[in-house]
């Protein structure tokens, strides 16, 4: 357990812990081999430098929205190779001057959806950079962006997590961490975006996706990392039973001789590597009951954190992150750094 903070909501007994998974007391002290490829470093550099190159000026339309307290733009931006993805921002009305920003990024399954689901942020007087994801958003909520493929790849469970698992370079995730960290480059190019004051936030896989850009990129001043998921993948994998996870078990399952070559490309997208990267302070969230990315391995993450963090502990909660009170918590966690409006 790092210095730092207490946590906050943190359980006293430990016999509230779901029994699938590990006591708290065991969690706090849980920091697994990471398993790093060498030439992880040398991979993301070469996959970011070559991305910019490819760069447009972002696209910033104002877009006409019964909102009467917020202004917001449709925005389109450059990602991976070069593609357009599609974002949200929205900011205060007739906001002046730079504002502390927050880019979000979007759980499993989910798209941008429509501007007035995304008010937590706006409303309390920061920009907020909403990034769609990339193929998904035909779940829980709609999204505007495909998923160009580069490069052809063998089959596919259905869902994203296996998507061009068969090497490094195809992987679904390549192209989705990539598309994150130029939202900030994105949301940079926007008058009202304070570049020293940018914090990155998701759940799930938008906490994921949250802790690779702070791994990745040193715009980030803090992140808000909630229940993460594509951390510790082959606990992830062993250890549940429910999607998105299932997706990989199983492709492994019919699959089978390649196991070792799939876990061999999921660690190069492994948020424990990028935990010890990161050095913005965090704070992150855990149910203790969560059967979609299971308490241990988001101390997995945690715990490899190379940067000030500390972590909101809800004991008898699951997969929502403590839901609005977590949501206080962030707000109060920002505050606190100096990064409120």
């Amino acid at each position: 357990m790092r210095n730092g903070p207490p946590d906050r909501g943190a359980a006293t007994d430990t016999a509230f812990v779901a029994t699938f998974d590990m006591p708290l007391d065991e969690l706090r002290r849980y920091k697994p081999e990471r398993p790093e490829p060498p030439d992880f470093d040398i991979f993301w550099s070469e996959t970011l430098a070559a991305s910019r190159g490819l760069t447009a000026p972002p696209r910033f339309e104002p877009f006409d929205s019964p909102l009467r307290t917020l202004d917001v733009f449709d925005v389109t931006f450059s990602g991976f190779a070069g593609q357009p993805i599609k974002a949200w921002l929205l900011a205060p009305a007739g906001a002046a001057g730079r504002l502390p920003t927050v880019v979000e990024y979007i759980g499993y399954g989910g798209g941008r959806q429509f501007p007035y689901g995304w008010l937590a942020w706006a409303s309390g007087g920061y920009a907020h950079l909403v990034m769609d994801t990339r193929g998904q958003g035909s779940e829980w909520s709609p999204g505007d962006t495909p998923d160009i493929e580069v490069t052809p790849t063998s089959g596919q469970h259905p869902g994203f997590m296996t998507r061009g698992i068969d090497h490094r370079d195809t992987y679904y995730y390549r192209r989705l961490i990539t598309d994150a960290v130029l939202a900030l480059d994105a949301a940079i190019a926007h008058p009202l975006v304070d570049p020293d004051r940018i914090a990155v936030t998701g759940i799930s896989q938008g906490g994921g996706l949250a802790l690779a850009v702070a791994g990745l990129s040193s715009v980030p001043k803090a992140a808000t990392i909630d229940v993460p998921a594509l951390c510790h993948w082959r606990r992830a994998v062993e250890i549940t039973d429910t999607n998105p996870y299932r997706e990989v078990a199983r492709y492994l399952a019919t699959r089978r001789d390649r196991a070792d070559a799939a876990f061999a490309t999921l660690a190069y997208f492994d948020g424990m590597n990028f935990a010890a990267r990161a050095t913005a302070p965090a704070l992150f969230s855990v149910g203790l009951m969560d059967e979609i990315c299971a308490p241990s391995t988001v101390f997995a993450a945690f715990n490899h954190y190379a940067g000030p963090a500390e972590i909101s502990v809800w004991p008898f909660n699951g997969h929502d992150a403590g839901n609005l009170h977590q949501q206080a918590e962030r707000y109060a966690f920002l505050e606190g750094l100096g990064l409120a409006p």
